[in-house]
C-alpha cells in the first residue's frame, strides 16, 4: 500500500486591517480588525487554509509554538484524530480561549486540507447536500452612521433579494433604539436583530435596554453582557421577554456549550468553528444545543460556516455576511460574495474544500503583515 500524504509545515500569518472608521461599543474600542491566516501543507503540494480573527491575541505563536509541533509528519486523513492530538498535548493552552481560538482555526484548514485532496468540496466531504440557506446582512457599520444612512443600507440589501438583517449598538443607547426604530418603519416584514457587543456590565441594565425592544418585534438580542456569568444571562432572558437572547460564539471552551445550556440561559445558541473547536467540535455542540430545544446560528466567516453547517444537515440557520467596505469582515470583502433569492443564498462555487479563501493582493495592501515563516511568499 502507498504511504498515506503527510503533514510537511502549518505556518501562521498576522494580518491588520485599519478601519477608516473607528468601532466604538462603550469601553471596547476597534481601530483595526486583525486575522490570522494558517496553512497546513502536504508532502503532495497541497495547502489547506483557514482564518479566524485574533481578537489582538497572539494566535501565530500559538499556532507556531504548541500546535503545528503536533500536526507535523502525521497523516491528515483523519482531522479529528490530529485536532484531539494537539488540544490533549496541551490542556492548560489549548482547552479554552485563544489556544482553542488557534486550535479551531488549525482544524479547519486540516479539514479544508483532507477535502482538497479528495478533489471535492467540504459539504460533500463531509457527507452533506448542498442546499440554499437563509442569510443575515450586517448593517449599520461603523455604528456612528445615522439611522438614514442604516435604512439605505438595509434598502440596498432588500432590493436584492436579503430580508434579515441585524445591527450592532450605536455609540448610545438612544441612537440603537433610534436606528432599529428607523429599520423596523422602513422595512415593517424584516427580521431584525441588535448586537449588543458585550456593552452591558450588569442585568439590570442590560433589562432597562432590552425591555424596549418588545415593541419593536426584535429577532434577538445578542452578546449582550460578557462572557463568564451565564446566571446572570438568564436573569436577563426572563428580564426581557419575550425578546429571544442570543450569545455564545466568543465563549469557546472546554465547557461549552453546557454553562448556557444548564441555565436555560439563551434562545439561540451562536457559534463559531474558528472559536468553538473547528468542525471537530462543531457536530457535538450543534446537537447538544439542538437537543436541548434551542436553536443555531453561526458567527460571520460564510465561506466556512455555510458549507460546514448545511452539510451537517442545520439548512435553516442563517449565514451572516458584511457589507463589503463596511468594516464588518474585511478579509471577507474580495473573496466569492452570496448570490440571494428572497432571502436564501445559494450554495457558493463547488470547489474543492472551503474553495478559495485567500486573497493575496488584499492581504498585500494591508497595514501591518507579519509572516515569519514566509507562508505567503508561497502562495
Amino acid at each position: 500500500m502507498a504511504e498515506p500524504d503527510r503533514i510537511v509545515r502549518v505556518r501562521a500569518v498576522r494580518i491588520l486591517h485599519e478601519l477608516a472608521v473607528p468601532i466604538v461599543f462603550g469601553t471596547w474600542i476597534m481601530r483595526h480588525r486583525e486575522f490570522f491566516l494558517v496553512g497546513v501543507e502536504a508532502e503532495s503540494g497541497l495547502t489547506g487554509f483557514a482564518y479566524g480573527l485574533t481578537r489582538d491575541g497572539p494566535l501565530p505563536e500559538i499556532v507556531h509554538r504548541t500546535i503545528a509541533p503536533q500536526l507535523v509528519g502525521e497523516a491528515y486523513d483523519d482531522p479529528d484524530r490530529l485536532f484531539h492530538k494537539a488540544l490533549w498535548a496541551n490542556n492548560a493552552v489549548h482547552a479554552a480561549g485563544i489556544g482553542m481560538r488557534a486550535l479551531s482555526v488549525t482544524d479547519c484548514a486540516v479539514w479544508d486540507l483532507a477535502a482538497k485532496a479528495k478533489g471535492v468540496n467540504i459539504t460533500t466531504f463531509l457527507g452533506g447536500e448542498r442546499r440554499p440557506m437563509p442569510v443575515t446582512g450586517i448593517v449599520g457599520y461603523p455604528p456612528s452612521i445615522s439611522p438614514e444612512e442604516t435604512v439605505a443600507q438595509i434598502d440596498g440589501l432588500w432590493k436584492a433579494g436579503w430580508r434579515r438583517f441585524k445591527l450592532p449598538i450605536a455609540p448610545t443607547p438612544e441612537r440603537s433604539l433610534d436606528r432599529l426604530r428607523a429599520a423596523r418603519e422602513a422595512f415593517p416584514d424584516a427580521w431584525l436583530g441588535i448586537d449588543a457587543n458585550f456593552f452591558h456590565k450588569t442585568s439590570a441594565d442590560a433589562i432597562v435596554f432590552g425591555k424596549q425592544l418588545a415593541a419593536l418585534g426584535i429577532g434577538w438580542f445578542e452578546d449582550i453582557v460578557p462572557p463568564g456569568d451565564a446566571q446572570m444571562v438568564r436573569e436577563i432572558r426572563d428580564g426581557i421577554k419575550p425578546t429571544p437572547v442570543a450569545m455564545g460564539d466568543e465563549q469557546g471552551g472546554s465547557y461549552h456549550p453546557q454553562a448556557l445550556l444548564k441555565f436555560d440561559a439563551v434562545d439561540f445558541n451562536r457559534v463559531d468553528a474558528t472559536t468553538n473547536g473547528g468542525i471537530t467540535r462543531l457536530r457535538g455542540i450543534l446537537k447538544t444545543c439542538t437537543d436541548h430545544g434551542n436553536k443555531v446560528a453561526p458567527h460571520m466567516f460564510p465561506h466556512i460556516h455555510s458549507q460546514v453547517l448545511g452539510a451537517l444537515g442545520y439548512t435553516d440557520a442563517p449565514i451572516e455576511w458584511g457589507i463589503p467596505g463596511t468594516g464588518v469582515h474585511p478579509m471577507d470583502d474580495t473573496l466569492i460574495q452570496p448570490v440571494v433569492r428572497d432571502g436564501l443564498m445559494d450554495p457558493l462555487p463547488d470547489l474543492p474544500g472551503f474553495g478559495t479563501l485567500v486573497d493575496p493582493a488584499w492581504i498585500a495592501a494591508q497595514r501591518e503583515v507579519e509572516d515569519t515563516r514566509g507562508l505567503l511568499a508561497d502562495l
